[in-house]
């Protein structure tokens, strides 16, 4: 009974999956018409204009809107291999053919002892309540990368490590996934491939590191945790104003710097905290390091000054990972993304209109997203320390064994 029971929910499983993917395609492909802003214009004219740079041997060094590392060159071009295909379409394909990576690692991951299918589930579950801007961004195509990286940390770490590297330098922020991984030889992995493939990318394609200064002129976007604030101002006499800035719509005027400071205090806040957690950490399981890069992606997603609806993708799938292991303590805080999925589509693209004009409608969506954020961010920070770090009463005296020593688990 139990192999038919588990095929049975397998066949469920793959059967949800078709279907739901099979609308998302539908809506970018836009046979059905999704509400809001058409989400699939960075694809058809940002994308493909950076196609058509790209191509021709250099980095589009000009545009401030390319704001990526330079691997992103590899998925920006990847609907070249599919030339019988318009670019738009051959990259929501590809998207989808990632989707599918992704869960199939996830399935991988969830063969043997202590393993669950519950993060296969909430990769079919979450993905969809995102809506189609899945399917029109590059992220799934990252988030799949750090799926295998972290799935690989334990048995295959020179292999996650050079996975994590190349993440990196795809979208910067699967560089998080290393915070948990114990072994020195999956960190000197990331540093060859990381070193190896930049200096690459830097002797072939000139403005490789363009990006780097792009960033610095931002405003706070207005979906980030800290837009909230001049949300709420703008019925108060505030004088700034929503603008398409450096390729997202942000607020700009008195004070934004004071407030986009700030989230750059927190987030290096953040990083202090990892890494106070790293060196005091002494109990690491086989989940320890999905755990600990969840805890990261969730932290600095919530203190950045931007907070894009793909955003939300990573979260997704470094959760799913950590389900996969059944011992794993980021059920709540899986819980709390997987419900702020919906709000997140709702806010973007159904009600962005909302959002922008700061009504009580936008507000709300926001407040509610973001502070399911919030909270999944603090019960999977405490989690993570009450897991893996000693309390005071537990170290033991000089004359007994070391605490490493009693309770590390080999990984």
């Amino acid at each position: 009974m139990e192999p038919t029971a588990a095929r049975g929910s397998l066949a469920g499983l793959l059967g949800i999956w078709g279907v739901t993917r099979a609308a998302l395609l539908l809506c970018v492909l836009k046979v059905v018409v999704f509400p809001g802003p058409d989400v699939t214009s960075d694809v058809s004219v940002i994308y493909r204009g950076w196609y058509d740079v790209l191509v021709t041997g250099t980095f589009p060094q000009d545009d401030v809107t390319w704001q990526y590392p330079p691997a992103a060159a590899l998925a920006v071009l990847s609907p070249g291999v599919l030339p019988f295909l318009e670019y738009a379409t051959a990259f929501f394909v590809l998207a989808l053919v990632a989707d599918a990576a992704a869960l199939a690692l996830l399935l991988r991951g969830a063969r043997g002892t202590g393993r669950s299918r519950r993060g296969a589930w909430l990769w079919v579950a979450a993905v969809p309540l995102l809506g189609p801007t899945v399917y029109a961004r590059y992220d799934v195509m990252v988030t799949a990368v750090a799926v295998a990286a972290l799935l690989a940390a334990g048995r295959h770490p020179r292999l996650a490590g050079a996975l994590m590297a190349f993440g990196a330098l795809l979208k910067v922020w699967p560089a998080l996934l290393l915070l948990g991984v114990r072994r020195r030889v999956a960190w000197v992995s990331a540093a060859v491939t990381g070193v190896a493939v930049a200096g690459l990318f830097a002797v072939l394609m000139p403005g490789a590191f363009a990006f780097l200064g792009f960033q610095r002129d931002r405003g706070t976007e207005v979906e980030s945790l800290g837009s909230l604030v001049f949300h709420v101002a703008r019925h108060h006499g505030w004088d700034g104003e929503v603008l398409l800035n450096y390729g997202s719509v942000e607020f700009l005027g008195p004070y934004v710097s004071w407030v986009s400071t700030g989230a750059l205090f927190l987030t290096g806040a953040a990083l202090a905290w990892l890494v106070l957690w790293r060196l005091l950490a002494t109990r690491f399981a086989p989940h320890t390091a999905a755990d600990a890069a969840f805890t990261a992606v969730l932290l600095f997603t919530v203190t950045s000054r931007v907070i894009s609806p793909q955003y939300m993708v990573w979260l997704v799938g470094t959760a799913a990972v950590c389900l996969c292991f059944r011992e794993s303590r980021m059920g709540r805080p899986a819980a709390l993304v997987l419900a702020a999925c919906p709000a997140t589509m709702l806010e973007f693209p159904v009600w962005f209109g909302h959002v922008v004009a700061s009504d009580a409608l936008g507000i709300t969506l926001l407040t509610i997203r973001n502070g399911l954020l919030v909270a999944a961010s603090l019960l999977a920070a405490r989690a993570l320390w009450r897991a893996t770090v000693p309390a005071r009463r537990e170290i033991p005296s000089a004359a007994g064994p070391s605490w490493a020593e009693r309770t590390t688990v080999p990984s």
